[in-house]
């Protein structure tokens, strides 16, 4: 019966081998002692990344006198132009335009390091900062004619630091064991642990143990066996020291989690090639077949959250806590706190 399963395991893994990355010798020989097994009706769960892109109408945005307009700024990076104008006057003659910003701290002047007003009144950011986040208004006065009188126009925008999610996959899986107070157990976990980080090291990614527990399980005809229940999760190794741009799911840190993805897959299915080929009797520990599981999963840093409802045209952008609300860790959302009155609340204070 159990040459029979090695049999069926390994001619399912034959047929459903895909193209991946190769694992070290070292690693495979290391797991010839733990034959697969599990029931053919569990499949993996694999949400893939969304897409993450911040979605502009154009590199230039314009006002409007009937409500602020939202503009959204990748933290650190430089900021679309935001022009003191509405759409329809836009492609209108101006005589004697006169234009003047203000932000949150005051009057903007065209020599500002860190926000530019261009001759054209135009506003720019450099280098934006989460403290930059806040109202602007532009104040324009002009004349459609030459003939007409001034008029006089107030244009408010809301101007959001954003950055990216801090993004990672987290995995389960499960491993026929020893009893649970054996301490085989323990250098088995650690073994896996040293051989997953191993695997992903190259691409500047990491794996951490999220929960590890042993149990004992009630199988059908089977009787009782322990079960060890492994939670990891691996994530880029960069997205802790700072942003980088990214306007698809393309980037850089996603691309080497993918990749990271598919060795940690392919590791478990050539578990699977090597160890069902053995004809011995089954070992104390070895991975219960089709138990791994993945899930994508979407983070905000503190101070910053996702909001669709509020910020529908960056739905997918980890956008700064606005006042009245705070986020003190990395969750995904911001929370409400009318105490709060600054952007970027870490406390409800």
């Amino acid at each position: 019966m159990e040459a029979s399963a090695s049999g069926r395991a390994w001619r399912t893994w034959r047929r459903s081998r895909a193209s991946g990355f190769p694992l070290s010798r070292a690693a495979i020989l290391l797991f010839s002692a733990f034959l697969v097994r599990a029931p053919p009706s569990v499949e993996y769960l694999v949400r893939f990344p969304r897409t993450f892109r911040l979605t502009q109408e154009s590199v230039k945005i314009v006002g409007s006198s009937h409500f602020p307009v939202k503009v959204y700024v990748m933290l650190h990076q430089k900021s679309p132009h935001v022009l003191c104008v509405t759409q329809g006057l836009r492609n209108s003659e101006l005589i004697d335009p006169s234009f003047q910003w203000h932000g949150p701290k005051g009057k903007i002047v065209s020599e500002n390091r860190t926000a530019q007003v261009t001759s054209t009144g135009s506003l720019i950011f450099q280098n934006f900062e989460e403290a930059m986040s806040g109202v602007y208004t532009c104040f324009l006065e002009y004349k459609p004619t030459v003939e007409e009188i001034v008029k006089n126009l107030q244009l408010k925008y809301l101007v959001y630091a954003y950055r990216e999610p801090h993004y990672y996959y987290q995995f389960t899986a499960r491993y026929h064991a020893a009893p649970c107070n054996s301490i085989y157990n323990i250098s088995f976990e650690k073994k896996l642990l040293q051989i997953l980080s191993k695997l992903v090291l190259e691409l500047s990614c990491e794996i951490s143990l999220l929960k590890s527990e042993c149990h004992r399980v009630k199988m059908q005809r089977a009787g009782l066996q322990n079960e060890l229940f492994f939670t990891f999760s691996v994530s880029s190794l960069d997205t802790e020291k700072g942003p980088k741009p990214c306007t698809d799911h393309n980037c850089e840190s996603s691309k080497r989690l993918s990749k990271a993805k598919n060795l940690i897959e392919r590791f478990f299915s050539q578990q699977v090639e090597v160890l069902g080929r053995r004809s011995d009797p089954l070992p104390e520990i070895y991975y219960i077949e089709g138990t791994l599981q993945m899930i994508w999963i979407n983070r905000c840093f503190p101070g910053y959250g996702m909001n669709t409802l509020k910020h529908p045209k960056c739905p997918e952008c980890c956008v700064i806590c606005s006042p009245g609300s705070y986020n003190p860790r990395d969750g995904i959302h911001c929370l409400q706190c009318n105490s709060s009155l600054v952007y970027g609340a870490k406390a409800c204070v």
